[in-house]
């Protein structure tokens, strides 16, 4: 979850969020060569008669900034596209499951087994238990077994919501009348939390999202109990 004094983004469970923080890296690291690189010319201007004549005039330096800002976006452009098409890959899943917003909750359905449906509300902050967390728990949480494909196909029943866990690396828009999908694996057991990411209405920032990554046995023996329910 995000914590104070955090300045990246939450640690990755899934292989998507991995790939999402090696990409920012990249890019950083890519930029933090740019600005190292214009500092030091713009900064030498003052101080070096040469290098200025040469920034200034000629056909050379021209090649140079044109060529050169090519092969960069080349450089972030290739690992950029094939995040994208990783994102957007829907392999054969084990489990789908559908999100549906509301003013102001969300509303699960597992499509895969009978009878397993459910709303989850947040918490109040007066009956949240000590180790809850304020603002970011709920009563009925998205439980989902660990390394196994997962689908969640996302809308909504009134206005335009977006189904979005940070640590997972997904974000779907709610849209009423449509179908989006997402699809990612968990890597390993936890609670990770989300909100609302699309501003909905009074309430946009009291309808959070929890998935709890459990193992295949406890996720059967947790499906089975609210079947029967």
């Amino acid at each position: 979850m995000a914590s104070w004094s955090a300045l990246g983004f939450q640690d990755g469970a899934s292989p998507l969020m991995e790939q999402l923080i090696f990409f920012h890296d990249h890019a950083m690291l890519v930029l933090i060569l740019i600005t190292t690189l214009v500092g030091y010319m713009m900064a030498s201007l003052f101080f070096n008669k040469f290098i200025n004549r040469f920034l200034m005039e000629g056909q050379t330096i021209e090649i140079i900034w044109t060529i050169l800002p090519a092969l960069i976006l080349i450089f972030i452009a290739l690992p950029s596209l094939r995040l994208l098409y990783l994102l957007d890959e829907v392999g054969s899943p084990s489990i789908t499951i559908k999100a549906m917003g509301h003013q102001w909750y969300w509303s699960y359905e597992y499509s895969d087994f009978l009878q397993a449906s459910f709303d989850s509300y947040m918490i109040p902050t007066g009956d949240l238990a000590d180790s809850g967390f304020r603002l970011l728990d709920v009563d009925n949480r998205t439980v989902l077994p660990m390394n196994t494909q997962i689908r969640v196909l996302v809308s909504a029943a009134d206005v335009i919501h977006s189904w979005t866990v940070p640590a997972l690396g997904v974000k779907a828009d709610a849209i009423p009348g449509r179908l989006n999908q997402i699809s990612f694996t968990v890597n390993r057991p936890g609670l990770f939390l989300g909100q609302c990411s699309e501003i909905c209405g009074a309430n946009h920032s009291f309808m959070p999202i929890v998935v709890e990554s459990t193992s295949i046995d406890a996720f059967l023996s947790w499906i089975s109990s609210i079947s029967e329910a």
